[in-house]
């Protein structure tokens, strides 16, 4: 099979044109070409009008045509190779008596996009993994979600954050990331959820998204199959701690993992456990602490949430060709480096979608963004967001550089989303302000023609009254200063009438639990952090990709237990 690269065809090619790029680029007849698969579909916008699509194009060559004769034919032409092999490949399978040994069962904790993954791929290796979830399943945890959204009733175990799905499933389901991805795992996850019920297009389009009312079938039909497979699902079971004990040192670790507690004080037996936390379980942070399990602190980004018409976002991108249905709702990605050294950049970017209500905690406020898979509403939502470091979030005063206690960052999210809920006036009313009176340096009164999409509501205020800020002052000064270079890139988008919306603080996880390359915490033996919450991940696909590694190690290491005399 060959690959074809850089085949570029106006947007409104007609059907025929695809394989007629195919056989010039080849030289070859049609009657010398066999089957075509579009590998991938992107676009160049820089010309708005003349918008051109860019194809990837898997193929294969009719009986009797030398494929190498071909290749050596294009030697100099590097958009025409041998198509890389993108089947995955598991590391091992467990033999059919492995349930029936009485070993104890790896356990997956969360069941977000990186539980879900590793559960699935321990499953499919015949490893019958135990999931503990401390939310519930999908439809109810949404019908709880909705309960913030629509009457202001906060449930703290099942809301964006925690239940079936992950913070993931109520987002734009974006299925692409940035990630090195050599073993094209990325594949493995697309396929999944495509024989889940996602669309196919996700396979081939340059930036798939599936959106929130699709992810909840999706997850649902996965569950189904992990449990098929022999694993179990088990909701409302929220861990409380960790079983462990002191070991001789073994690679650096001095410690072991022997079971688990749960908060309704039942103990289970595993010495595999992979830690798939979402980046809002700071109750569980605590416990890895307290218990002494490596942590450190990292960098993440607070902002907020900034609001345009979606037909504005469109028009800059796609000029005359705003609204084409293979374009769909437009996106972008920003980047400004202000002055007093803070990047500042855009983040979660939701087109035709909504700010939502995204809090786990009780008198706290935390907007993210959503979208449906039509992403047809009237408003695109982005975090407008600001890099900060770990000595900036210290809370012992010290600026000397240091070690920061990996909880700070809990505490610095914490206040500035108390501080939010303060703003709002209370009912998870969120604070808001119209751009224009921002960088004015005056109090919103009311919104016009961009109207808040956030439920419960928006408040107008003041983002950034002295003693009173939304966020760090060198946070508001870089963001202001970022909106007029913005401008410059996307006319309108320092319109006075676009809103902000605070505060976005959980943007990753504000820690990292180490591992080591065996996947493993650098000092327990056998637990596996993994996903978003560990650090280790950022949106849907790489922490997808992460369970599947992890789970790889994991499995392949009970495998040579197993298999072990």
């Amino acid at each position: 099979m060959l690959r074809i690269t850089e085949l570029r065809l106006p947007l409104d090619h007609d059907e025929g044109a695809l394989r007629a790029a195919v056989r010039a680029r080849l030289g070859l007849d049609d009657a010398q070409l066999g089957t075509l698969t579009v590998f991938r579909r992107a676009w160049d916008a820089r010309r708005k009008a003349a918008i051109v699509l860019i194809y990837t194009v898997d193929l294969t060559l009719a009986d009797g045509v030398d494929e190498a004769a071909v290749l050596q034919r294009l030697a100099e032409d590097r958009h025409v190779r041998p198509a890389p092999d993108t089947r995955y490949r598991f590391v091992g399978h467990a033999p059919a008596d492995f349930a029936s040994t009485g070993r104890p069962r790896p356990v997956v904790v969360g069941f977000g996009p990186c539980g879900i993954f590793a559960a699935l791929i321990l499953a499919q290796m015949g490893l019958a993994p135990i999931v503990l979830e401390r939310g519930k399943p999908v439809r109810e945890r949404t019908q709880d979600t909705w309960g913030l959204w629509r009457r202001g009733v906060l449930n703290p175990q099942s809301n964006v954050q925690f239940g079936e799905g992950g913070a993931g499933t109520f987002s734009d389901g974006k299925l692409w990331s940035q990630i090195s991805d050599p073993r094209h795992l990325t594949r493995k996850v697309l396929e999944e959820f495509v024989k889940a019920g996602a669309p196919e297009e996700i396979l081939y389009v340059a930036k798939p998204h599936i959106g929130t009312f699709r992810l909840v079938s999706m997850v649902e039909k996965m569950r189904a199959e992990i449990e098929a497979l022999g694993g179990e699902i088990r909701f409302g079971q929220q861990l409380s701690d960790l079983l462990i004990e002191p070991q001789p040192e073994r690679d650096g670790r001095t410690l072991a993992l022997r079971g688990l507690r749960l908060a309704s004080g039942e103990e289970l037996r595993t010495d595999h456990l992979v830690l798939a936390l979402g980046h809002s379980a700071r109750d569980t942070f605590a416990m890895l602490q307290q218990r002494g399990v490596a942590l450190q602190a990292k960098p993440f980004s607070v902002g907020f949430r900034i609001e345009h018409p979606q037909s504005l976002i469109d028009r800059a991108r796609f000029g005359p060709n705003a609204g084409h249905p293979i374009l769909g709702a437009a996106d972008y990605k920003l980047v400004h480096h202000a002055k007093n050294g803070r990047g500042v950049y855009s983040f979660c970017m939701c087109p035709g979608g909504t700010v939502v209500a995204a809090t786990s905690e009780e008198q706290r406020v935390v907007t993210n963004g959503m979208s449906q898979y039509s992403r047809n509403e009237r408003n695109a939502n982005a975090g407008i967001v600001v890099g900060i470091d770990p000595q900036d979030y210290r809370q012992d005063g010290k600026r000397d550089g240091s070690r920061v206690n990996p909880l700070d960052g809990v505490a610095f999210q914490r206040f500035w989303e108390s501080r939010a809920y303060e703003l709002g006036g209370g009912g998870y009313l969120a604070p808001g302000q119209r751009i224009g009176d921002f960088l004015a340096g005056c109090a919103s009164t009311a919104f016009d023609t961009v109207q808040p999409s956030y439920k419960p509501g928006v408040r107008p205020t003041n983002l950034a009254e002295p003693g009173r800020e939304s966020l760090p002052p060198y946070a508001l000064e870089a963001i202001r200063e970022a909106l007029p270079a913005f401008e410059k890139q996307i006319p309108g988008f320092a319109m006075a009438d676009a809103l902000l919306t605070g505060v976005e603080t959980r943007t990753s996880s504000p820690l990292r639990i180490p591992r080591g390359r065996d996947y493993q915490s650098l000092n327990v033996a056998g637990l596996y952090p993994a996903g978003e919450g560990a650090g280790y991940a950022g949106g849907i696909m790489s922490a997808g990709v992460d369970g599947i590694e992890v789970a790889e190690a994991l499995g392949a290491r009970l495998l040579a237990v197993a298999a072990a005399p």
